[in-house]
């Protein structure tokens, strides 16, 4: 059996290796020359630690991990502590510790462990065709290739879901804009073990460590999409929206690199049910593109890819039937997944303020059990719980 895998990024090469472990023979086909990856960390929460693990990358995993031990909430205006409270519990409940890393280097383990060398870049797919034989898929370069099945996983953006859903699905702009890098730890922002946020007027600011002696950065400010901002301007934007706040916020924006600081406007998609078309499966952003407001983007791919590898493998004399067990299998935990994303979203960044404010007074009174059942729930949502 051999797949065709559209997509090199996480779910991409997660699938690609997932695969390969259960005997599938790939091709991974990815539509820049050069990877650059879009933000500058990610949080692997529990459940996608668990799929790292399962596809044999648990020490590269932990040898880019930050150490994140506790989570605490700040008041925006004089960064007094709201709640703080250990994550240990949560490691307790669900037998993971979750991860933030930086995208690049979890990028670049992941096609290290694949084999670099083995994936085609500079090849954007413009056409795909199946019989029930196989697929084939055209690049744009003129190139074409042939597989018994095809998987998608070539984002938000993607080509192919058109052609599963016979229709194209319209990004929603989320209402916020985030800013995002990474910057040397310093104990003066937050303590070094801590993912640290300020909450206040419908925006925050995080800090969660990861390796290298580093903390990845966030700033969530709701917006008009399409404002004229740029590199150019950021250090000042960010002054501007963040004046009034907390001594380490101001602290931060002075320390960041505007050059290597991401400004990303948020989108998702409203969840579908469809993520198959007979031997075509959409994978990851392709299948869920999500806000990341619950950190599950990367580690539903992870699932998918999981999930995949496994239906592929309990059923690898009927494709079409194996992928839609796969279909089966995800729809309704992904579509769950966004919407809960969405859900949060909206409370964070004061869709109603008032629904905000409440949050944050509750906030005051947090233990750490409320959120740590949240986080479980999630979690323990994943296939391999």
């Amino acid at each position: 059996m051999k797949a065709i895998v559209i997509g090199a990024g996480i779910g991409g090469m997660c699938t690609a290796i997932a695969l390969k472990r259960v005997g599938i023979d790939t091709a991974v086909f990815e539509a820049v020359k050069t990877i650059r990856p879009a933000g500058a960390a990610i949080s692997i929460w529990p459940n996608g630690v668990k799929c790292l693990n399962l596809l044999g990358l648990k020490a590269p995993l932990r040898a880019l991990g930050g150490d994140m031990r506790t989570m605490a909430y700040k008041t925006h205006q004089t960064g007094a502590t709201l709640t703080e409270f250990s994550l240990d519990p949560l490691v307790a409940d669900v037998g993971e510790r979750p991860y933030p890393v930086a995208r690049a280097e979890l990028q670049a383990m992941l096609l290290d462990h694949y084999g670099r060398e083995q994936v085609q870049f500079g090849k954007r797919v413009v056409r795909v065709e199946q019989n029930a034989q196989g697929v084939t898929a055209w690049f744009d370069d003129g190139s074409s290739d042939q597989g018994d099945l095809l998987i998608a996983c070539d984002g938000a953006h993607s080509a192919v879901r058109p052609y599963v859903l016979g229709k194209r699905t319209e990004r929603r702009y989320a209402g916020y804009v985030n800013w995002n890098g990474l910057v040397e730890m310093d104990a003066s922002l937050a303590p070094l073990t801590q993912w640290t946020t300020f909450v206040g007027e419908g925006k925050r600011v995080s800090l969660m460590p990861v390796a290298g002696n580093r903390f990845y950065f966030f700033f969530d400010v709701p917006l008009p999409a399409g404002l004229a901002e740029d590199r150019q301007t950021l250090r000042d934007d960010l002054k501007r929206y963040f004046s009034g706040w907390a001594p380490q916020v101001q602290k931060l924006i002075d320390k960041i690199n505007p050059e290597t600081t991401n400004r990303i406007e948020i989108h998702d998609i409203d969840p579908f049910s469809q993520l198959v078309k007979g031997r075509v499966a959409l994978l990851g952003d392709a299948a869920h593109s999500t806000t990341p407001d619950i950190g599950q983007g990367g580690c539903a791919a992870m699932e998918d890819a999981v999930v995949l590898a496994d239906v592929l493998q309990a059923n690898a004399s009927d494709i079409g039937e194996a992928l839609l067990h796969y279909q089966e299998k995800r729809a309704d935990r992904v579509k769950d997944l966004v919407l809960k994303a969405r859900k949060r979203c909206d409370v964070t960044h004061g869709k109603e303020m008032a629904v905000t404010r409440q949050w944050y007074e509750e906030l005051e009174s947090e233990t750490g059990e409320r959120i740590i059942r949240g986080l479980c729930d999630t979690i323990q949502g994943g296939p391999l719980a």
